[in-house]
């Protein structure tokens, strides 16, 4: 089985600094205040315990506002793009082959999560979405990676983990997993083609 991460492989990162650092300046938000109210309520709304709403009511709406939360959210949903260089294809050849069961493991909120498999055509390409707003969890937590082998019922040895940060990698790996530390496209099919996954 292949597990793939999206934001950083896939497509860019949709809510990362400099995503949050463009929107921020759109609606004339002040980036300093509103970092550290992400930083508070960000995790809890990655992991699925909250929703977009309240994620949004602590960082922008705790005050009167000129513009809507479907105006803003709709400007970080904008944030997610096509990653230059990224995986994508690569991801869309291994599933045609029918070779492998082919996952997500990533972090992401669920209504960004939900956007990005929708407006990306990424959902047909999954068999398993272990996202983290699914599992509660967020990689690098040890836990993510046993609960995902839980689920799987894959022996670790027999997964391999797509992954662009080398924290996450090196957590699969300790979970028992194989992990590619991805940099762009060229160098994942040289590691996928080495592997025997493509040809």
């Amino acid at each position: 089985m292949i597990l793939f991460d999206i934001g950083g492989v896939l497509l860019t990162n949709g809510w990362d600094n400099r995503e949050r650092a463009l929107v921020l300046d759109q609606f004339g938000l002040d980036r300093v205040d509103f970092e550290a109210r992400h930083r508070e309520a960000y995790g809890d709304w990655e992991r699925g315990l909250v929703p977009v709403e309240s994620y949004l009511d602590q960082t922008v709406f705790h005050e009167p506002r000129s513009f809507t939360r479907q105006e803003f959210f709709a400007a970080m949903r904008s944030q997610s793009k096509l990653l230059p260089n990224g995986a994508l294809g690569i991801l869309r050849e291994v599933a045609a082959s029918h070779r492998y069961t082919v996952g997500a493991l990533n972090n992401e909120a669920c209504e960004t999560n939900e956007f990005r498999f929708d407006h990306f055509g990424l959902r047909p390409l999954f068999q398993a979405a272990l996202s983290s707003c699914y599992l509660h969890l967020r990689k690098p937590d040890p836990a993510i990676y046993l609960l995902a082998l839980d689920i799987l019922g894959r022996p670790a040895h027999r997964i391999l983990f797509i992954d662009d940060r080398a924290m996450n990698t090196a957590a699969a790996e300790a979970a028992g997993m194989k992990a590619i530390r991805f940099e762009d496209a060229d160098g994942l099919r040289r590691d996928l083609e080495a592997l025997g996954v493509i040809y």
